[in-house]
């Protein structure tokens, strides 16, 4: 499922779960936690995440260590960092950028806004470069709407297709909107709503093949 993939970095359990609960509201986000910046290493290198998110106290391995280490490989040298401090003063803002983060997002947060700060950390990173790896993941993932287009037309019991069709729809139509790809999200939007409807009882399987359609169509003019 095509997704914003970020990796949060924290030594503290109970931020990494607040965290993953707080972004989990926005379902244009995958999330992944590390407790440390080695463990960040191996996660981004294998994951390639959209965005990090990293605290800046942590032991061994701080924050601007494991920035520094991000841009030693040739996978990670470009993913935006975001640091997570407490230390969120002027002074410390531009020391942060001058270190190549992204940007701050200050400690404490708001659980119930940490995901739109997120979404304005990604439009203020760079957007050409994501906007991009967004689409060929996108593209990827016509595939798997294709196939769910087949088993939805065969013999297989309908509702957990439908199922996988309506969650694909929801994450697809917020990230799409992130990245402005407004034809997608607004054809994900109505491919969910086709689903859901079908199923309550009050739509159709044709229905949602074509919304499922347009939707395929919309992707592969991104």
């Amino acid at each position: 499922m095509t997704s914003l993939r970020i990796l949060h970095v924290d030594d503290e359990p109970d931020i990494r779960e607040v965290v993953e609960l707080s972004l989990g509201l926005d379902p244009a986000f995958e999330v992944q936690s590390c407790a440390s910046g080695g463990d960040a290493l191996v996660a981004a290198l294998d994951w390639l995440p959209d965005l990090i998110l990293c605290d800046v106290m942590m032991p061994v391995m701080d924050g601007p260590a494991t920035l520094a280490r991000l841009r030693e490989y040739p996978q990670t040298a470009k993913i935006p960092v975001v640091f997570m401090t407490a230390r969120a003063q002027t002074r410390e803002l531009d020391y942060f950028k001058s270190l190549g983060a992204t940007g701050v997002i200050a400690k404490p947060f708001d659980p119930m806004t940490l995901a739109h700060s997120v979404r304005s950390q990604l439009r203020s990173a760079g957007l050409g470069a994501l906007r991009e790896k967004f689409a060929q993941r996108l593209r990827s993932d016509a595939a798997t709407l294709a196939k769910c287009r087949a088993d939805l037309q065969s013999d297989a019991p309908p509702s957990p297709v439908l199922d996988k069709i309506q969650s694909f729809a929801h994450a697809l139509m917020g990230a799409a909107g992130i990245f402005d790809f407004q034809t997608v999200s607004g054809a994900a939007a109505a491919l969910e709503k086709a689903a859901i409807e079908t199923l309550a009882g009050g739509g159709s399987q044709e229905n949602v093949v074509c919304e499922l359609d347009a939707l395929l169509t919309c992707i592969e003019r991104a």
